[in-house]
């Protein structure tokens, strides 16, 4: 079940308002896990039990880690388990195939069990495991307090607005929100109208500009001219944007709903005059998830400035594996690391900064361009054509102009007039919905009508977060 579909809209949100709202106040935490569970379990009702079993063991490890009589090394046996339980089930679903062919593939003699290539990655599995992970990591470096009780956990971790594509919402920033929260009617019009310009935004844009992509990334060489090239990795570009930014508003519309106060997850990431600073804006949660969870457990930058460049490559590179088993992902987070490192290194000494802050901007997302064509590409091959095709590097064919013609009509390019004004010129929309007015109420329920409508005629449309 995705949010942009007429199951959710009409019928899902609905009930799962009208349950929880008619649960007496004890009873809320426990409606609201089993209507998430309802919407987790749509897609495969098994992968459920994957969920509550981690939910489970993360529940009794941090029980044993905060236990009054809890030597020392129990305490370090609870966060080991707990780290190595939820990484294991992580690798096992998202990564078994990828070795398994990779293994296979250097000729080293061992035969892999079919079973592993037939493995379906569970919807939401690297958002919800490094939730609940997080959970045990804070109670032993004492920056959480444990849950009262399972169903407050369970909570926690199975939360539907934000389960499947984040944003990453750490146990210690909601902990005091699942004891108690208020529901007023303000607040509830404020997540709603929140939900409204979320909505739009992945029906109205990302999905548009998305026709462009896909038709780019699909062609072969020889009916991509480098005009085309660059129009589809910018399309792509904005579709990824839109898509996943939609999804964070969306789901931060929906806590809101519920009483949840959920962290922003984006910045106006394409204002970045940096990689660095992009990272910064872009995913917030994942990025200071990495930060506090894997750089700074490396030590960061304590150790010596060989070791800071290190942490910082090892970090992008395991970045880039937790969005996919592909080495398109791989060599993805490896530019970027690449590119954090070169920054961090050069400093203020950086060329970058002696130019107008405009120009560094332009500069960085034509980098980001770049990177956007691994992200997309669904092997290193495709990615490497398509590279060519951007930089002039292979014959155009006749049916360029087949491509163009079928790509480029008034509504692919409205949608992309609309992403670029929208990106480079109005304000985010945490900042442009910080004071919710009538106005921008009735706006926002135009926008859902206008993209309701539209939503019927583009079919199924998962959100592209869905399958990292």
């Amino acid at each position: 079940m995705v949010f942009s579909s007429h199951i959710f809209l009409f019928y899902f949100l609905p009930f799962a308002l009208l349950v929880y709202y008619l649960s007496p106040a004890r009873g809320k935490a426990l409606a609201l896990t089993l209507v998430s569970y309802i919407f987790y379990g749509w897609w495969n009702p098994w992968f459920v039990f994957l969920m509550l079993g981690s939910t489970a063991v993360d529940y009794y490890c941090g029980k044993l880690i905060t236990a009054d009589s809890a030597t020392a090394r129990q305490r370090k046996t609870g966060v080991i388990t707990s780290v190595i339980t939820n990484l294991s089930v992580l690798a096992f679903f998202k990564y078994a195939a990828f070795f398994a062919s990779n293994l296979e593939a250097v000729g080293i003699g061992i035969e892999m069990p079919e079973f592993l290539y037939r493995v379906v990655l569970p919807v939401g599995i690297s958002f919800y495991t490094f939730q609940s992970m997080s959970y045990s990591i804070d109670l032993y470096r004492g920056h959480a307090r444990p849950a009262r009780n399972f169903v407050d956990f369970a909570c926690y971790v199975a939360m539907f607005p934000q389960l499947v594509a984040g944003p990453i919402v750490r146990y210690g920033s909601v902990a005091d929100q699942l004891v108690s929260r208020r529901h007023t009617v303000e607040g509830f019009v404020a997540g709603f109208t929140r939900f409204n310009y979320g909505f739009a935004k992945k029906i109205l844009i990302a999905n548009n500009v998305g026709t462009i992509a896909d038709a780019c990334f699909s062609a072969g060489t020889s009916s991509l001219s480098p005009g085309m090239a660059w129009l589809g990795v910018l399309a792509y570009a904005f579709q990824i944007y839109f898509d996943f930014s939609a999804y964070s508003d969306m789901a931060i519309g929906l806590g809101r709903m519920f009483g949840f106060q959920f962290p922003e997850n984006f910045n106006s990431p394409y204002r970045s005059k940096s990689i660095t600073e992009f990272w910064r804006r872009w995913h917030i949660s994942l990025s200071s998830f990495l930060r506090d969870y894997l750089y700074i457990p490396l030590g960061g930058n304590r150790i010596g400035v060989g070791r800071t460049y290190i942490n910082l490559f090892l970090v992008m590179l395991i970045g880039g594996l937790w969005h996919g088993a592909q080495w398109t992902f791989v060599i993805w987070g490896i530019i970027h690391g690449i590119m954090l490192t070169a920054e961090r290194l050069a400093g203020e000494k950086l060329w970058l900064h002696k130019i107008p802050s405009r120009v560094r901007m332009i500069l960085t997302f034509l980098i980001l361009l770049i990177t956007w064509v691994f992200f997309r590409a669904d092997n290193l091959s495709i990615a490497m054509n398509y590279l060519s095709a951007m930089f002039f590097l292979c014959e155009t064919g006749a049916s360029a102009k087949l491509l163009q013609a079928s790509v480029i009509d008034f509504y692919s390019v409205i949608a992309l007039v609309v992403a670029a004004a929208v990106t480079w010129l109005l304000p985010r929309t945490a900042d442009l919905l910080e004071k919710v007015t009538l106005l921008k109420c009735i706006i926002g329920l135009v926008l859902l009508l206008v993209a309701v409508r539209q939503m019927f005629y583009q079919g199924f449309n998962p959100f592209l977060y869905f399958q990292f």
